[in-house]
């Protein structure tokens, strides 16, 4: 469980990150000038957002049906039973492979939640069939196909976020 407290931010910080979010390439210069700092001191408090860890890394955002991933799917997963050793064991092996993007532990019917990127139907029965069937603590498994990604983002909304 993550006990880790929210950072104390002030406006200028949220403007920073909001910024960031939008363009992590984005240099000093032109994100000094657009939260209205000389960039000294914007790089100062861009270094302590990192320190922090509100910061967690910088990436690049791939379009997935360039890459050839066709499939965007999620998998919901029940296990047999739901001891702390079985689920870190599953969470661990689930976490290994590539084609997991996210894997939630849920309330309600299902345990987990899992959404993998697939180049096609195929490779989508062969990770049920040979990754996650044989997995002994496995018990149930569905899956929806997602067939239109209306929203996608990365951006968190820190508008609501009061300083």
């Amino acid at each position: 469980m993550d006990t880790t407290k929210p950072m104390q931010i002030d406006r200028t910080d949220l403007k920073i990150l909001q910024a960031l979010q939008r363009n992590g390439k984005i240099s000093n210069a032109e994100l000094a000038k657009r939260v209205n700092l000389s960039p000294s001191p914007c790089l100062a408090r861009v270094k302590r957002l990192e320190q922090s860890g509100i910061i967690k890394q910088y990436v690049a955002l791939l379009d997935p049906k360039i890459a050839g991933l066709e499939l965007n799917v999620f998998v919901f997963i029940t296990l047999k039973t739901q001891s702390r050793e079985l689920l870190r064991d599953f969470e661990k092996r689930v976490s290994e492979h590539p084609a997991v993007m996210e894997c939630y532990l849920m309330t309600g019917a299902e345990d987990y939640m899992i959404r993998v990127v697939m180049p096609d139907v195929g490779s989508l029965e062969r990770f049920i069939v040979d990754d996650l069937s044989p997995m002994p603590e496995v018990e149930h498994i569905r899956s929806s196909i997602a067939l239109k990604q209306v929203r996608y983002k990365t951006e968190l909304p820190l508008r609501g976020v009061s300083p």
